[in-house]
């Protein structure tokens, strides 16, 4: 999938975000993001901007024809071939939304939403924000999170994806300060804590009074090194219920000949591990 598409050459700047994502069947309007596929069920995320135009390999796509334009609505390309515009899913906007850090991926975002059993109204404090990816699906999920982020361009760059994304409602639950977690925590309680961090285990010390007892602290760790010192730490302090999984998916392709798996799949990213927080000693 390919970047989104202003439709105007070397930028990315649209209107202020909107309040909020429209209804599924609302018509599309200017500053939304939309998903074009073609019939070959190729796609292109589109930024709607009144008299833009965006380029594809079938022709150029009118901005104009699709703001006003209900979700499903079929299009004609300069070249009078066809596209469907929709409303893309969460996952489809994470995996086409501008990043400067790798992002955490759909697959294992899901899991990470149900192994936190992240809720509605909860206060969740997370590390290494990124270009936001995990702070999307956990604004999306109800919640109010407040981020550490060592840099300012990713920090910067995740309150655009989620304005852009989830529009100012969701900015409204969202605070991203600049600061080294390593130093410590503070401003809790916090009924969750999720960390994508290079060294994770060396945040679970400043977690007493910070994460509620009971509350789940969750890392994200790309390497068998990170997991097994991440695993050690939690055992030493105490923590509670630990458990890790990796996640891998499998697509299948189907034809008019064939039913079968991919012949690629999407394997390791990363291991998720989680565990709560004991009462104090």
């Amino acid at each position: 999938m390919t970047q989104p598409s202003t439709g105007e050459p070397g930028g990315s700047d649209v209107p202020d975000a909107l309040e909020g994502l429209p209804a599924t069947e609302a018509p599309f309007r200017a500053g939304e993001r939309v998903l074009a596929f073609d019939e070959r069920r190729r796609t292109q995320l589109i930024v709607l901007v009144p008299g833009a135009k965006t380029s594809t390999h079938l022709g150029a796509i009118s901005h104009d024809d699709i703001i006003g334009a209900p979700p499903g609505s079929r299009i004609r390309s300069g070249k009078e071939k066809n596209f469907v515009v929709v409303r893309p899913t969460l996952a489809e906007a994470i995996e086409a939304m501008p990043r400067g850090a790798q992002v955490i991926y759909p697959k294992d975002l899901g899991q990470i939403l149900m192994a936190a059993d992240i809720r509605p109204g909860q206060r969740v404090l997370e590390s290494g924000v990124g270009s936001g990816a995990l702070s999307m699906a956990l604004l999306n999920a109800g919640t109010f999170v407040t981020g550490f982020e060592m840099r300012e361009d990713f920090a910067n760059r995740a309150r655009n994806n989620v304005g852009a994304y989830l529009g100012a409602s969701a900015l409204a639950r969202y605070s991203v300060q600049i600061r080294d977690i390593y130093d410590g925590v503070d401003g809790g309680p916090y009924d969750r804590v999720l960390l994508d961090l290079p060294e994770p285990w060396e945040v679970l010390g400043h977690l007493q009074g910070s994460l509620a007892v009971g509350g789940i602290v969750l890392a994200y760790q790309t390497s068998v090194g990170q997991l097994e010192q991440f695993r050690n730490r939690l055992r030493e302090l105490g923590f509670v219920l630990p458990r890790t999984v990796e996640v891998l998916t499998r697509s299948w392709f189907h034809s008019a000949q064939a039913l079968r798996p991919e012949h690629s799949m999407v394997g390791h990213t990363g291991f998720l591990t989680w565990a709560r927080m004991p009462p104090a000693v």
